[in-house]
């Protein structure tokens, strides 16, 4: 194989192997994020007009409720709906899941963009460093056969 192919090879199994790693920190941090941040006005103004019919504006819309907890017991929470509203205040359709998957996949799909440019930008420098470490090792090797004169 040509020294150029086998760069070539080697600085795409190192954007693998960087983009593996950074992937799994981003990604969990983008997934919780984009749940906590699901219930914000700005994910419901953003997602409003790809779910709600035209003509309805979006709004949240929370109230309390139960949920069970691992031992089987009812725990208050709150629950989150996406609303479309009418003119006159009516509602015309409710999401209550559909919208914080979006918004969840939306957020996540920004963690990976993110951590590929990231291990584009940190693959290159990492190939550096282990090729002058190679070339280091592979020298010390040279001279210890080198016999005197």
């Amino acid at each position: 194989m040509k020294p150029k192919a086998t760069g070539t090879l080697s600085g795409c199994v190192l954007w693998i192997i960087a983009f593996g790693m950074l992937s799994s920190c981003i990604l969990p941090m983008a997934i919780i994020v984009g749940s906590i941040t699901s219930v914000s006005g700005f994910a419901v103004q953003t997602l409003g007009p790809m779910i709600c019919p035209d003509g309805t504006t979006a709004k949240s819309y929370s109230y309390a409720t139960t949920t069970t907890d691992e031992y089987g017991n009812s725990q208050p929470s709150t629950a989150y709906e996406l609303h479309c509203l009418d003119a006159n205040g009516v509602v015309v359709k409710e999401d209550p899941i559909g919208y914080a998957f979006w918004w969840i996949g939306i957020i996540t799909l920004i963690g990976l963009v993110i951590a590929s440019l990231l291990a584009f930008a940190l693959a290159a420098p990492a190939g550096v460093l282990i090729g002058k470490l190679l070339n280091r090792r592979q020298k010390s090797n040279i001279t210890t056969d080198i016999e005197p004169l």
